[in-house]
């Protein structure tokens, strides 16, 4: 019971931080001058990505045997395919509900042709594109990350600095690509701040610091909690760390979505996903790459297959601008497919 207690608190006080570091995170994306697109793929998915991050390095650097420092691999492939099928789903259902929500309200459209949520594009051509760039960044990475893990030669550890090197381009375009010709919106006043119309540069910072430090302190005892319950669930160690610790780690991206989406904001609901899945994709490899044997089993195989086919699906629809609510929460049923092709693998 202690357990289950802690989980829910843990849960509520990740969403509860995760509304003060938005808040947060915009106003230090205003006084860094980037793009808003870049506040979501560089500045919110550099602090959501921190957990999972740190989760790795621990593992991969001070694990006392190759078992141990494994759990930095397993942690390296489920970030990925979490956010490419839960966190995507979870944003795509989010956004079926504001819709249907918003033809409540306006009936007189209800039944016009094409009006349901699951029909109307999100965003036009441009954003599609912009969508679409993200996933053609992360796949050719992603797919030279999952063969490097049936593969085994003298100077594969050297490579783990290649990741590190196409982040750091990946970084460079985002913080140069600009506000994308948009006005600057109203921003919400700081919350450390209410009655501030421009909140000084250390209340920005102090919130974005504390706010980030609750989520990652939060979203490690999370991760205990599971490990704790799935045994008393009946489930194996290896199903609760492939299945229930990554979307544990990924949570605080998902209650950004949640949060982002409620506010109508859609583009950076979905920028902090793809920011934070080419951190999972470079940051968390290059360091298993440097200080493991980076060698894949049947499961973690599945995993980047799952997550490959997800990406996919996705960058398919973006590329035919048909990429819905709807469409969008379908891909969390490639997490069901993991989910389903881990019975045997694991038997």
């Amino acid at each position: 019971m202690i357990h289950v207690v802690l989980l829910v608190g843990c849960a509520v006080a990740i969403y509860l931080s995760c509304e003060w570091f938005v808040n947060a995170v915009e106003w230090l994306g205003r006084r860094l001058d980037v793009g808003k697109m870049a506040v979501g793929t560089i500045l919110a998915a550099f602090g959501t990505a921190l957990p999972e991050s740190v989760v790795t390095l621990v593992a991969v650097t001070t694990g006392a045997t190759e078992e141990a420092r494994n759990i930095g691999v397993g942690a390296a492939m489920g970030g990925p395919l979490a956010l490419s099928t839960v966190a995507y789903g979870v944003t795509g259902a989010m956004l079926l509900r504001k819709r249907r929500e918003q033809r409540r309200a306006v009936p007189d459209t209800a039944g016009a042709p094409g009006a349901g949520p699951r029909a109307e594009a999100l965003g036009g051509e441009k954003d599609m594109k912009r969508l679409a760039k993200d996933q053609q960044w992360f796949l050719p990475v992603f797919v030279v990350k999952v063969a490097l893990g049936l593969v085994a030669f003298a100077f594969k550890p050297v490579l783990g600095l290649l990741f590190f090197g196409v982040y750091a381009v990946y970084f460079w375009r985002e913080i140069r690509s600009g506000d994308d010709g948009e006005e600057d919106e109203e921003l919400e006043p700081l919350k450390l701040r209410p009655r501030s119309v421009t909140p000084p540069t250390w209340a920005v910072a102090a919130q974005t610091l504390a706010t980030l430090v609750v989520i990652f302190l939060a979203s490690q005892l999370f991760v205990r909690q599971l490990d704790a319950i799935g045994p008393m669930l009946g489930l194996s160690t290896a199903v609760t760390a492939l299945l229930l610790s990554p979307i544990a780690t990924e949570l605080p991206e998902i209650m950004n979505a949640i949060i982002w989406v409620r506010q109508g904001k859609t583009r950076l609901a979905l920028a902090n996903i793809s920011g934070a899945m080419m951190i999972q994709a470079t940051v968390p490899s290059g360091l298993g790459l440097l200080f493991t044997s980076w060698s894949f089993d049947h499961a973690l195989l599945w995993a980047g297959l799952v997550t490959m086919a997800a990406i996919v699906y996705l960058l398919t629809t973006m590329r035919a601008h048909r990429l819905t609510p709807g469409r969008l929460a379908v891909a969390a049923l490639f997490y069901v497919a993991f989910a389903l092709g881990l019975i045997p693998l694991l038997a």
